[in-house]
């Protein structure tokens, strides 16, 4: 079976919330959606589970923190610099917040971090592989995204 992730996340607004991240380029997996929550698919493995604040404390009864924090920052791969690029801009008209940290540019690997409506941190990453690998030198690792 291949794993999968589920991220869930509480927002405020969930019709906003969802809008937010179609914008991003993930699409709405209507087999777990309803009014108190919403799955957003980014790829075959990873999901975004956006809840309401409700529906988030019948999971926890550890607070929400407030939109200022940041309690991760979630890296996804994206295809190119464009689409790095693409992502921030659709953030910023959407609802979120573009470029909350400074974006990090190292020729073989391009990064910007945006967050959504309710604060949560995303960071939208491109890498060159192989200019990595010739970075870093032979027999590295190869860095998770």
């Amino acid at each position: 079976m291949t794993k999968m992730i589920f991220v869930n996340l509480p927002v405020t607004d969930l019709n906003a919330s969802m809008a937010f991240y179609e914008a991003l380029g993930f699409s709405n997996n209507p087999q777990f959606t309803d009014e108190t929550a919403a799955c957003m698919v980014w790829s075959e493995t990873i999901n975004a589970m956006l809840l309401t604040h409700d529906k988030w404390r019948s999971f926890t009864n550890r607070p929400i923190p407030p939109s200022t924090s940041s309690e991760v920052m979630l890296a996804i791969s994206c295809d190119s610099r464009e689409a790095v690029d693409r992502m921030n801009e659709a953030a910023a008209a959407s609802g979120g917040t573009a470029d909350i940290n400074p974006k990090q540019d190292h020729g073989w690997m391009y990064n910007r971090n945006l967050a959504d409506p309710d604060g949560h941190v995303w960071e939208a990453a491109w890498m060159d592989m192989d200019a990595a690998m010739a970075t870093m030198g032979e027999g590295a690792e190869q860095p998770a995204a």
